[in-house]
């Protein structure tokens, strides 16, 4: 007797796709059984003609407590997570405090426990305070995030030497390192020159920048046999460094939706809602990472979910590059995936490998999230694919109130959503009380 059983559905993990019934129990997937197989449940979902997906694991999000809670908190943003199909988000450290030490960290648990719709793991951040990182580690953060330009100066690693110091120290610990790559020396010439206007922020991060940024994390990873994960590659440029570079080391990369759609000349119409950083590049790069999404080049698309209120980014600024960097995300990456499926990008599976199995994996969480399998987690999105469904900016959840797919038909709809097994959405409405998780890296 199973507590819960879907049947009727197309099972589709990375590997491959099936028709299958899906057994549910104590939160966990309990069996996965042929179709019409005998089997008695409490509740049944009927799931004919519709796919069943892993919960998706977004791995780059600012859910912006504590803190900076007029921007998003731990309850907005995982309802707009719940809504859009993800089941799991990791949470960046760069909150008001950084999440440096191991109380900050502790603290930041507590303040999530009891007011999360979705599971949440946190990530910390490497500061110039050693002791501070090795007391996180006891509380087993999904990743330590090492930065190397545009951060205060006491999580600024700006050096080869002091990049390979950090990889060296902690890189052989039970965890993964994410690097966001860049370069202080060209973004601190920029601001000897003109930077104005949106030419000027998008000379101050040009794709050299990234480029360099990714060089020299997995050459230091290399040297130093550290695993690590590169944030947000999004230009031609860094691509090319990546596809030479990535076999000499344990490293993966992400890209995010917008970086798949949206070009620099975007901003002239979207403006600061658009703005976020590293800058959005031009048509010839977002054709470079769509073909490299299709390759399997890139490992992971997250969102870099970041919103600011509307007040900020309508507030007049001296310089474009002073509009608060950032966008929602979580509520839109499914949809927008879906549309790369439905243009012949990627395939579901791929959808499935990029946002739900690689993160978890990556992360610690690979022996409970990403998959529909026996064991696991019952996180698991129903999305009926007979139907389109409309991207708003009335629907959106986070507090930024608006989404940069405003508008956009998408090729299907989500339907239903499972945490551990319990219904949280139902008919793309949100169905329960807030019931997900703090989680720790597992492995």
């Amino acid at each position: 007797m199973f507590d819960t059983l879907i049947t009727g559905g197309t099972v589709v993990n990375a590997e491959g796709e099936r028709k299958a019934d899906i057994g549910i129990a104590n939160g966990r997937i309990e069996a996965i059984l042929s179709p019409g197989e005998t089997a008695g449940a409490r509740t049944h979902v009927n799931a004919t003609g519709k796919h069943l997906l892993p919960g998706l694991v977004d791995a780059h999000a600012h859910l912006r407590e504590p803190g900076l809670t007029h921007k998003e908190d731990f309850e907005s943003g995982t309802k707009a997570a719940a809504l859009g199909g993800v089941t799991t988000v990791l949470d960046m450290p760069t909150d008001e405090p950084w999440t440096a030490t191991g109380q900050e960290l502790r603290d930041k648990m507590e303040l999530a426990r009891g007011r999360v719709n979705v599971d949440v793991g946190f990530q910390g951040v490497i500061s110039k305070d050693m002791n501070a990182v090795g007391e996180m580690l006891k509380l087993r953060p999904v990743s330590l995030e090492l930065f190397t330009a545009d951060v205060p100066s006491a999580y600024l690693f700006d050096s080869v030497d002091s990049i390979q110091q950090i990889l060296q120290k902690f890189g052989k610990e039970n965890t993964v390192i994410g690097i966001s790559p860049g370069d202080q020396s060209i973004l601190s010439g920029s601001h000897a020159r003109d930077h104005a206007g949106i030419q000027g922020f998008l000379s101050s991060r040009p794709p050299l920048a990234e480029a360099n940024g990714i060089a020299r994390a997995v050459l230091a990873a290399a040297q130093s046999a550290a695993t690590i994960h590169i944030r947000q590659i999004n230009s031609l440029l860094g691509l090319g460094v990546w596809r030479r570079l990535k076999d000499m080391a344990d490293a993966t990369v992400e890209t995010t939706p917008q970086n798949l759609f949206f070009t620099a000349e975007d901003y002239e119409k979207l403006g600061a809602n658009l703005k976020g950083s590293p800058p959005l590049r031009g048509s010839d790069d977002v054709q470079a990472l769509r073909a490299a999404l299709s390759e399997g080049l890139i490992d992971i698309v997250a969102t870099d979910h970041a919103p600011h209120s509307a007040a900020e980014k309508a507030a007049p600024y001296g310089a474009f590059a002073e509009i608060p960097g950032g966008m929602p995300g979580l509520q839109t990456l499914l949809p927008v995936m879906l549309k790369l499926v439905d243009e012949g990008v990627i395939k579901l599976t791929d959808l499935v490998r990029m946002c739900a199995l690689a993160p978890a994996r990556r992360f610690g969480l690979g022996l409970s999230k990403g998959a529909i399998v026996a064991g696991y987690d019952a996180d698991i999105v129903i999305i009926d694919r007979s139907r389109k469904s409309r991207i708003t900016n009335a629907q959106q959840m986070s507090r930024a109130g608006y989404t940069p797919f405003d508008g956009w038909t998408v090729p299907a709809e989500i339907t239903d959503v499972f945490l551990r097994g319990r219904a949280i959405v139902s008919h793309g409405s949100l169905v329960a009380a807030a019931q997900g998780q703090v989680i720790a890296r597992q492995d």
